[in-house]
C-alpha cells in the first residue's frame, strides 16, 4: 500500500462532505418551500409524466428502484397531503392507479429544482469516458465505506426514502 498525502485525503474528505451538505441543504429547502421529501416530489414527477390514467404503485415502485411497500407509503402521505388521488384501473378494476391531483401538479410546480436533475444535467453534458470514470469513482467510494450492499434508489436524500427522516 503506498503512502497517502494527507491533504488529498483531506480534499477527498471535504468533497464528500460536500456532498452531503448540498443534499441536506436541499432536503431543508424542499421542506420549506412545499413541504416535501424527495422521494415524494419524485414520485410526483414520475405521476406528471403521466396522462391522466395515471400510473399502478407497482409501476412507481419498478421507476423508481424501491419496494412496493416504500411507495405505499409515500402514496399514502401524498394522499393526506391531497397532493395525489388513487382511483380503480379503468382497464383491470383490480388495479389501483395514482393519479396526481391540481394541488400536487402546483407543489410540483412552485417546489426548488430537484437536485438530481442538477446532477442529470451535468452527468448528461460529459464525454462517455468520463460518465464511466465517474460510476466506477462512486462504485468505489460506496465499497470504501461498506455501502455496496445498501438499497438506494435514484433520489438524492439523506433520510428513510418513505419519510424524509434521517436514517441512525
Amino acid at each position: 500500500m503506498s503512502k497517502t498525502d494527507p491533504d488529498r485525503i483531506d480534499d477527498a474528505l471535504i468533497a464528500l462532505r460536500r456532498i452531503l451538505r448540498a443534499t441536506e441543504l436541499y432536503e431543508r429547502d424542499l421542506a420549506q418551500s412545499v413541504g416535501l421529501t424527495p422521494a415524494k416530489l419524485r414520485v410526483l414527477q414520475l405521476l406528471a409524466l403521466r396522462d391522466r390514467d395515471g400510473a399502478t404503485p407497482t409501476a412507481l415502485a419498478h421507476q423508481m428502484g424501491v419496494s412496493q411497500a416504500t411507495v405505499t407509503a409515500l402514496v399514502d402521505q401524498l394522499v393526506r397531503r391531497g397532493y395525489v388521488a388513487r382511483h380503480r384501473s379503468a382497464s383491470d378494476r383490480r388495479q389501483t392507479d395514482v393519479v396526481i391531483t391540481p394541488e400536487g401538479a402546483e407543489a410540483l410546480r412552485t417546489a426548488p429544482n430537484a437536485l438530481q436533475q442538477q446532477f442529470v444535467q451535468g452527468f448528461g453534458a460529459m464525454a462517455d469516458w468520463e460518465q464511466a470514470m465517474m460510476i466506477a469513482s462512486l462504485e468505489r467510494v460506496a465499497a470504501m465505506l461498506n455501502a455496496e450492499g445498501i438499497d438506494a434508489a435514484p433520489v438524492l436524500a439523506t433520510g428513510d426514502i418513505r419519510m424524509g427522516r434521517p436514517r441512525a
